[in-house]
């Protein structure tokens, strides 16, 4: 039984071993390549690590409008993540605290957004903010995004208010508490980790998207992160270091963000599986 076990126990941990490397090694290799000189990343000096620590190639990208492409995903992700998560609170705590006609089926159709693919959307929501005349603009990739990003973010947070016993909420609406103070100051507190799970998943998801980025945004300044690194290749060739520069730099703000945000995503599945 021993031997079994430990046999299992070894064999788990390499699989985790194998797993974790095919995972890492490739973000390690783009970092490191992201130091090497023209020369080494195009084959001429064949090094598997720089001769030395060259800077040039992020120091080319302030050639480019890399600054630009970057505050652009830093605005549109940030009103994303607050619009949705202030709907997503609203709309969730309705499902878990009001009983309604449809109440059943409007949370079905909510979770059944979630199953059509971003491309099948594309024209229907191109025709909306075309309407709405936001064509070309950061507000209407910010309309775009929180459409997609709401069915997830409500049927979490009602999730997590379900786990909230009801019991304390009446308690503070007999102290006084309107019903929003006793959202803001009872309910919400001990659902702060599906807040933050729902914005840690909004702020991915807006920032590697290039789909909708691509579609509805035209002008070269009002470009997000995506769609401008895409613009860093060439038609005849790239220059691949100013390329792997950038894509390090797009990969710390998320690397940040999850960091700091980890232990609350750790804690989604106690909240986010019932009901």
């Amino acid at each position: 039984m021993r031997r079994s076990r430990t046999r299992a126990s070894l064999g788990a941990h390499v699989v985790a071993t194998v797993l974790v490397l095919g995972t890492v090694l490739p973000f390690l290799w783009m970092l490191v390549s992201s130091f090497k000189t023209p020369a080494e990343l195009n084959g001429v000096d064949k090094r598997l690590l720089p001769s030395a620590l060259f800077l040039g190639n992020y120091a080319s990208l302030l050639d480019t409008n890399f600054v630009t492409y970057f505050r652009n995903s830093v605005v549109v992700a940030a009103a994303t993540t607050t619009v949705a998560l202030l709907l997503a609170i609203l709309a969730g705590y309705g499902f878990a605290r009001f009983t309604f006609v449809g109440n059943r089926g409007m949370l079905l159709i909510v979770v059944a957004a979630q199953m059509f693919p971003a491309v099948m959307l594309a024209t229907p929501l191109f025709v909306t903010v075309k309407t709405l005349g936001l064509l070309d603009s950061l507000t209407g990739l910010v309309v775009v995004y929180v459409s997609f990003a709401l069915p997830f973010c409500i049927w979490l947070m009602r999730n997590y208010f379900l786990a909230v016993p009801v019991e304390t909420e009446e308690a503070a609406l007999i102290d006084g508490c309107t019903r929003f103070r006793a959202l803001w100051r009872v309910v919400l507190p001990p659902a702060l980790p599906g807040v933050m799970a729902a914005a840690v998943f909004t702020i991915i998801q807006v920032w590697e998207e290039f789909l909708y980025a691509n579609t509805f945004i035209d002008t070269d300044a009002k470009r997000t992160l995506s769609v401008g690194l895409n613009s860093l290749i060439g038609e005849f060739t790239t220059d691949w270091g100013r390329l792997l520069a950038a894509g390090v730099l797009v990969m710390i703000p998320v690397l940040l963000v999850f960091g700091y945000l980890q232990r609350y995503v750790t804690q989604i599945a106690g909240g986010g599986v019932k009901g």
